[in-house]
Parts: structure tokens; sequence; C-alpha cells
């Protein structure tokens, strides 16, 4: 069982994705209401190597060397992944070792005023930042940032960012009703959104259990009408996930590992897992059983279904 990656995933934006995690679980800049990893257990803007890189190095070689290459390798996952100052050795490795593989990374931007992280992030194809809120009361309501990130220094980072970097920037946007969708939150977002200049802004809400019980995602219609009150043509709403489809090339065949990886990061059902590893629902649902009879996994009944999760991996969903 890797420790440090996880996928390949069918994600709804690259196309088979393995997830590269460089920090644990869940050391971030922010801790945000939405997010599904849980509450961030390490609020910082400290760079430092979070994770051993020569272990993630070292399982990288092993995945290339036993299984097809995926869509993408996605710098992700349980926390702020430009937190860890080995960083570019990673980018580098991937660039050496699977040349013809292209790489993103999913950041929350927080970073992106550091000259040092843009220049490591000029390695990667696709680029993900997020923004939120562009006024400091709606901004520090959602995401929770700590004290030390700033918003004027988050935009200034993320315009800093779009003007040097040659790939391209795919910027998403949650709203979540009560928090950043009144209407002068939606002006100042736009206002920002066309000063960054994204190749793509996506439109997304709460699919998964967040850190906070009670919030309510925004409807697909709020969401499309949202983006045509903004106007811009490089506004898109996130879809769902792409359906399950049978186990093929790039589709992990350990199926009970693959889950508890996967689980590590954050809750899903049955369902999310069939679409996350390619598998028949009956075959996830019969691995689910058998590993929460043997108490490796738990679940929690929400409005969206049965959601599982690793035992001790935060709060039960709705908490």
């Amino acid at each position: 069982m890797y420790q440090h990656l996880f996928g390949p995933v069918p994600s709804r934006r690259l196309g088979m994705s393995l997830g590269v995690d460089l920090v644990p679980h869940k050391v971030c800049t922010f801790n945000c209401v939405y997010c599904e990893c849980g509450q961030t257990t390490r609020l910082t803007v400290a760079r430092d190597e979070y994770v051993a890189v020569d272990e993630v190095l070292e399982e990288l070689a092993h995945y290339l060397a036993h299984h097809p290459r995926p869509d993408f390798f996605t710098l992700s996952g349980a926390g702020e992944p430009t937190l860890n100052s080995r960083l570019g050795e990673v980018l580098a490795f991937l660039r050496r070792r699977a040349p013809e593989g292209r790489i993103a990374v999913i950041t929350n931007g927080s970073l992106l005023d550091d000259p040092q992280v843009r220049a490591e992030l000029a390695e990667v194809d696709v680029a993900m930042p997020s923004l939120d809120a562009a006024s400091e009361a709606a901004f520090r309501r959602m995401d929770r940032p700590s004290p030390r990130v700033r918003l004027a220094s988050l935009l200034a980072g993320l315009e800093a960012f779009r003007a040097e970097f040659r790939g391209e920037m795919w910027l998403e946007v949650v709203i979540l009703p009560g928090y950043n969708d009144s209407a002068e939150d939606l002006r100042l977002l736009r206002e920002a959104l066309v000063r960054i200049r994204p190749d793509r802004i996506q439109l997304n809400t709460l699919d998964r259990p967040g850190t906070e019980a009670g919030l309510q995602p925004a409807s697909r219609e709020q969401l499309a009408r949202i983006a045509a009150d903004w106007g811009l043509d490089n506004v898109s709403v996130i879809a769902s996930a792409p359906a399950a489809a049978p186990a093929e090339e790039g589709y992990r065949a350990d199926t009970g590992v693959a889950i508890l990886e996967t689980l590590a990061r954050r809750p899903c059902t049955a369902e999310d897992l069939a679409h996350t590893l390619g598998r028949s629902a009956e075959d996830v649902v019969r691995q689910l059983a058998a590993l929460e009879a043997e108490g490796r996994v738990t679940s929690t009944t929400q409005a969206r279904g049965v959601f599982y999760r690793l035992p001790g991996n935060g709060p039960p969903p709705g908490s």
C-alpha cells in the first residue's frame, strides 16, 4: 500500500489522475469550512519537508515500473502541496522519469506570492488554484486561513503567477450559500477574476461532507445563474464525476488496498469509490462490508448516501 500516492482515479477534470501527497493529513494554510479532507490539524504557512520526499520518489519509481502511465500526475491530497519545501525535486523527477506524462497541481494559491513557489510550479502543465472570495470578511469566514495569509497578498500572487506561468491555469471557485454568494461578494469575485485572467474559471460547490455541520451546496441552477451573470466566456459549472466504467488500463486492480488509500484522503460513498476505481458497485460494496467488519472503515449516513472513512480520520460527517 502506497503511503504518498493514491489512485489513479478518474478525475472530472484530468482524466486518469495519480494523486501525489506531499504533506500529511491535514497540514494546510487554510481550514476551509467545506474541505472534504476534514479539519486542519496544523495551520501554517511555513514551508518544510513535511513528508520524506525520498520516500515519495521511491513510490513514484515503483509505480512507474509496475503500472501504466496515468493521464496526469496530480499534486494534491490531504493538505496544501506547495508547503513542501522539496516540491521542485518531485517535479524534476517526474519530468525526468516520465517525460511524456502531464503534471497538475491543485493548490489554494496562498503561497503564490512567494517567487520561489512560482518558479517551482513553472514545471507543471496545469495549475489549478482556487479563489473563493474577494472580500476579506468572506475569505476568512469560508476559507479560515492562517492569520499570516492576507487576501491582498493571495490575489497579488495569483496575478503574478498568471503573468509568469506558461502552462494552463484553471481557477476553481467554490460557491456556498450564506458564505460567499451575496451580490457584493459575487461582484468582487468577478472583478478579481478579470484581473487574474485564468484560462478557465470552474464553478463548484459542496459535494461531500465538509468540516462544519449544516452546510448546504449551491444548486446547479444557482451556479449556472452566477456564470451567466458574470458574462465571462471562460466560466463553466463543473459536472459530476464520470459514470463508473469497467476496469481497464490505468485502473487499480487491488481494490481493497485502493479503497483504503482513497478513504485516507476523503470520505466517499460506495458509488464514489466505484467511479474512482472503475470497479463494479457490487465489488466495492463487498469489499467495504469486509473492511467494515474488520474495523478498518466506518460509515455514517448523510443526505447523499452512506459515507465511508477510516476510523479516527477526522470527525464523522455532519458532527
